[in-house]
């Protein structure tokens, strides 16, 4: 299993400081490097900036949302991208919530999974041929695109639910979760998108699982500081139902939290339930994000 690190838009600082952490990441051996499209900095853009300094690490997106960008212009965005980084990008895209949506960016976010099924039908022609020709209810584009020094890169859908998820494993590369527990992707998520993309003649799906990390001796502790990292999560509802599937309380407990046995048994149970990737959010003080790096690193590692 695979495992990178996730910068949370809270924590952005100036580009060359952001520059700066992901060659932390880079040389401590971890295989990745994820932003957020929220808040801050435009993703791809800074992506393309850590790609001309960084070498080696993957560099995703956790998640660029669609409604706001037409998937032709995406699709350009992230070629442009893939070419300045060497083709280390993993696009990875998701609806966001109706509460963004609407409220922040006036758009409507009726029948969403319709959206994005004729998202998909633009944004992936596009990206790997270089063509789109495609007429829907709500979408269209007519149109070639040609980018220098640019190879296809995949795609990654934000899914939880079955109808989100058979996207991601019939027409995209694999998915990306957040704010999911090992119950939720043993049962659901990662038998439907692998039957999906099976039946579909795909190649095995991506399964990323983005979550906070500490490796701290007090356990208790180490949950608490997960949550404040995730604060506000557990009130939303697409992640409530998720938490009440775990049978737990908070997006804490969830989280990855432990000395560092038992991290290394917790990221062990993720892989044998068929994640591929593991995406930390480190929490907690400095010297338990130290420590947490170290660990993840000496379990990148080995892995």
């Amino acid at each position: 299993m695979k495992i990178g690190i996730f910068f949370p838009s809270k924590e952005h600082g100036p580009i060359e400081d952001m520059v700066a952490r992901a060659a932390e990441v880079a040389a401590e051996g971890l295989h990745s490097v994820w932003l957020p499209q929220s808040s801050s900095f435009d993703a791809l853009t800074v992506l393309a900036a850590m790609g001309r300094e960084v070498h080696r690490v993957e560099l995703g997106t956790s998640v660029v949302p669609t409604f706001p960008r037409h998937p032709a212009m995406l699709a350009a965005q992230a070629l442009t991208t893939n070419a300045a980084t060497g083709g280390r990008l993993a696009l990875g895209i998701g609806l966001s919530h109706r509460s963004t949506i609407e409220d922040s960016y006036g758009l409507s976010y009726d029948r969403p999974a319709r959206h994005m099924r004729e998202y998909l039908s633009v944004l992936l022609p596009t990206i790997r041929t270089g063509v789109a020709d495609f007429t829907g209810e709500t979408l269209a584009a007519h149109m070639t695109l040609s980018v220098p020094g640019a190879a296809p890169c995949p795609v990654y859908l934000a899914a939880l639910q079955p109808t989100m998820l058979r996207l991601a494993g019939g027409l995209a590369d694999g998915t990306i979760t957040w704010c999911t527990g090992p119950v939720t992707l043993e049962e659901r998520i990662v038998p439907i998108i692998t039957e999906t993309a099976k039946d579909a003649g795909r190649p095995t799906p991506r399964v990323i699982v983005a979550l906070p990390c500490c490796v701290i001796d007090d356990e208790a502790d180490g949950r608490q500081k997960a949550d404040k990292q995730l604060e506000g999560y557990g009130k939303m509802p697409v992640y409530r139902a998720v938490l009440d599937t775990e049978g737990v309380s908070t997006p804490g407990d969830i989280s990855v939290v432990g000395d560092e046995r038992s991290v290394t048994d917790q990221l062990g149970r993720l892989a044998e339930i068929g994640a591929s990737d593991f995406v930390a959010i480190p929490c907690g003080d400095r010297e338990d994000r130290a420590r947490t790096l170290a660990h993840l690193a000496s379990y990148a590692a080995s892995s």
